[in-house]
This record gives structure tokens, C-alpha cells and sequence, in this order.
């Protein structure tokens, strides 16, 4: 049994349901039941107080890597898990590039039981578009449908030719399955490990022109056009690619579009010094660019930010540069970059949190990312004044790849509810 729980004193967001102000949410049986005025005959087992604080549904992530199957040595299910809900993450998206890959049932089932088991997450797998993301053969999708899986992807591997690609878009039409597509051109992309600009020349880097990305999505709009499949368009970074997902939308193509938190701050600039823990893919890109995706999510051309979280292994960010391997673990500092856009003045707070919640719950389909009553009690409280710094006394990935280790954020966690049970707390004194 849950506890009956009543959040005191908060200032409640939930733009789902264009609700934003101080007042009090109350909980019951692991669903939300009240807002404003306890029902009749409610009284509270527990009392979460939260004057000063932020209360909204909790975050859906679109793209996090929890290495488990195949990758141990770099993180798990159970730590990964651990710093979703301190990051407070309820609802996340793993990519089907584990080993073994996510193209059949037993694989997609062992993930979400595991998850389910840990009790702090709830984890939605993305069955492989491909066979061992052979880029070739497709897989049985309407199977890893039944087993759970919210949406199809290649993830990072290319598709053979662009006939096996519209074969996919046209059996995942058939199936009413979303396509998650991370575009890039492979022979464009080549070995690049930066953004073909300015740092790439003076460090003398191979690089990664933004045309890998806006010819990636120009073959599937076109395809689409045939198909009328629903893609989602994933981890955007360039300026052109936000102009073409405009334009698709405005003439009513069924995309959608996220972008990756760190993208929305760092540019090929924070690469200088051959930094590693910089090495992203895609890559980090111009300022114009970073600008662009801002005012992209500000117009509602993009509507989800995602952490894209890659925990790696200390010596994955050891070799010389381009041997290095990509990404950064980055659950954990979702919520204090988006953050930073409020304090910039680029996004309302109401704005920031829908990028969240409600915008990547809509683009999956997922009862998630909002307060109405009936709805999971899937709840997040964060201090937006608290500083806290990047370090081992805070940090609960087992991933420590990220640019912003010892360095100060503003906004955190306090209090992490899933289905009205408390999965992550702290104390004010508390770091």
C-alpha cells in the first residue's frame, strides 16, 4: 500500500494542464487525486512540505544509455537508476544499441523487468529498427511492439540504402510505430570526431559538416511524403536541421523533434584544449547553431530537451581525441541546464519543464508528464536556488564523463516521487 501523501506549500507547474501557481497536490493509492483542495474524507499519512519549491510531474528523458546488457563496466540498470530519480527522471527511453541489441522480445523484456524490480524508474525500451542494427534486415517489429517497446530505431548504426530505409518506414506505418531517426549522413559524417569549422582546422581534427545532418533528413522527409510514417527526429544540432524540421511541420508531415541539453550550452569552442570530455556525437557545434536549437525550442519547433545520457569508464576519455569514445553521462545535470535557459531569459519556467514532461510524453505517446487527477503519482520537487557542485559527494552515476565535473549548478533535486512513492530525498543540508 502507498502512503496517502500531501505536497505542502509548493509552487506547482504542470503545463500539460496550464497549471501554475502555489498550492497543494495531493496523493493516494499511486495516483493524483486532488490539486488545490484535499478530496472529502482525505486524510495524509505523509506530509511533504515544499515552500520555495518547484512541484511538477516527473521528467521523461527520450534518449539514455544504462549500458545493461553489455556494457557493465561502464554502468547499469541499478546505478543508472539511482541518478535518474536524483536528477528526477521517472519515465526514460533506452536506445536499442545494448549487446545484445533490442530486436526481439526476451531482450526489450529483460530491460523493463530489471528496471521494474529496482523500483525507482520506469524504463521504455526502442526495439531495433534492424536486426543487430545490421542496417539490412528488418526486424519483427510488431513483436517487440507486444513486448513493450515504445518506438523503432537504428540508433547510431547507418541503414544499408535508403530502400531498406522506406521498407522500415513503410512496415512500422503498418504497425502504427513511431521512428526514432538520429540523423547522419555516414559517408558525409566519414571519420569525423568535431564540427567542420573554425576549432576543427586549428586543432587539426576531422570534421563532421552540419550537411551529415540536413541530408540524414532530407532522405526521410522525402520518404515520408510516401510513407506518412510518424519520425522523430532525435538529438538535433544544427541550425539548417532546425529550419527543415520547421518547414516539414508547418506543411502538416507528422515529426516531431528533441535536442540534447548539453547542446543548448556548449559550442565547438568548449572542445579547445582538445577537451574529451567534449566529445559528443553529434558534435558540439557553432554558436549560430547552439542559438538556433534555443530559439527552436522557444517557438515550439523542437519540443523535448533529452540528456543523452553515455556513462563510459574512465579510460574511454584517456586516448588522444578522436579515439576517444563520445558522449557524456549527463542524467543528473538535465534539470540545472535546462534550468539555466529560464535564467537566461530564453524559456519561461513554464516553457522549460513542458520540454520535460509533457513534450517528450507526447512525442512517445506515454501517460506521463502531467498532474490531472487519475494520472501517475510521478512527481518531482526541485529547489531552483540551490547550488551544489559536480563532484563524488553528489554524483550517483557510475559515469563521471561530463564537462561540468567541479564545477557549481543552480537548480536541484529535492524530492522524487514514482507511482506516490518516494524514490529519491534529501535534506536542505544536504548537498
Amino acid at each position: 500500500m502507498t502512503d496517502r501523501i500531501v505536497i505542502q506549500g509548493g509552487y506547482v507547474v504542470d503545463p500539460s494542464n496550464g497549471v501554475e501557481g502555489a498550492q497543494d497536490l495531493y496523493l493516494a493509492e499511486g495516483r493524483v487525486v486532488a490539486l488545490g483542495t484535499a478530496p472529502d474524507g482525505f486524510t495524509a499519512d505523509r506530509t511533504i512540505p515544499a515552500e520555495g519549491y518547484i512541484v511538477c510531474p516527473g521528467f521523461v528523458d527520450l534518449c539514455a544509455r544504462l549500458r545493461e546488457p553489455g556494457q557493465e563496466h561502464k554502468a547499469g540498470i541499478a546505478s543508472e537508476s539511482e541518478a535518474a530519480a536524483a536528477g528526477g527522471i521517472t519515465s526514460l527511453c533506452c536506445p536499442p544499441d545494448t549487446d545484445p541489441v533490442i530486436d526481439t522480445p526476451a531482450v526489450a523484456n529483460l530491460i523493463r523487468e530489471k528496471a521494474q524490480h529496482i523500483g525507482k524508474l520506469r524504463v521504455f525500451p526502442i526495439g531495433a529498427l534492424t536486426r543487430g542494427l545490421n542496417g539490412k534486415d528488418l526486424s519483427e517489429m510488431s513483436a517487440l511492439k507486444r513486448a513493450g517497446c515504445v518506438a523503432l530505431s537504428n540508433a547510431n548504426s547507418p541503414m544499408a540504402n535508403t530502400l531498406v530505409l522506406r521498407r522500415a518506414l513503410e512496415y512500422a506505418a503498418s504497425h502504427e510505430l513511431l521512428i526514432v531517426i538520429r540523423p547522419e549522413d555516414p559517408w558525409l559524417a566519414d571519420r569525423g570526431c568535431v564540427h567542420e569549422g573554425p576549432t576543427a582546422t586549428r586543432l587539426g581534427l576531422p570534421g563532421i559538416p552540419d550537411a551529415a545532418e540536413t541530408v540524414a533528413i532530407a532522405q526521410v522527409l522525402a520518404l515520408i511524403e510516401h510513407t506518412e510514417t510518424r519520425v522523430h527526429f532525435a538529438q538535433l544540432s544544427s541550425a539548417r536541421a532546425v529550419r527543415m524540421i520547421a518547414r516539414a511541420r508547418e506543411k502538416g508531415a507528422p515529426v516531431s523533434a528533441d535536442v540534447a541539453a548539453h547542446q543548448l550550452h556548449l559550442t565547438e569552442m568548449d572542445v579547445d584544449g582538445f577537451n574529451a570530455m567534449c566529445h559528443v556525437r553529434p558534435p558540439l557545434r557553432s554558436l549560430a547553431d547552439r542559438d538556433a536549437l534555443r530559439e527552436a525550442l522557444k517557438t515550439g519547433v523542437v519540443t523535448a530537451i533529452c540528456s543523452d545520457h553515455q556513462p563510459h569508464e574512465p579510460d574511454a576519455k584517456l586516448d588522444v581525441f578522436p579515439s576517444t569514445e563520445p558522449g557524456m553521462a549527463s542524467l543528473e545535470t538535465l534539470l540545472p541546464l535546462t534550468l539555466r535557459l529560464v535564467d537566461e531569459e530564453i524559456l519561461s519556467l513554464s516553457q522549460a519543464i513542458a520540454a520535460l514532461t509533457h513534450g517528450p510524453a507526447a512525442i512517445m505517446g506515454l501517460r506521463a508528464g502531467a498532474l490531472s487527477v487519475g494520472s501517475p503519482a510521478d512527481i518531482c520537487i526541485f529547489d531552483p536556488e540551490r547550488i551544489w557542485t559536480v563532484d563524488d559527494s553528489t554524483w550517483r552515476s557510475n559515469g563521471r564523463n561530463t564537462p561540468y565535473w567541479g564545477e557549481t549548478v543552480k537548480g536541484r533535486v529535492t524530492c522524487t516521487l514514482l507511482d506516490g512513492q518516494v524514490v529519491f530525498e534529501t535534506r536542505p543540508d544536504q548537498p
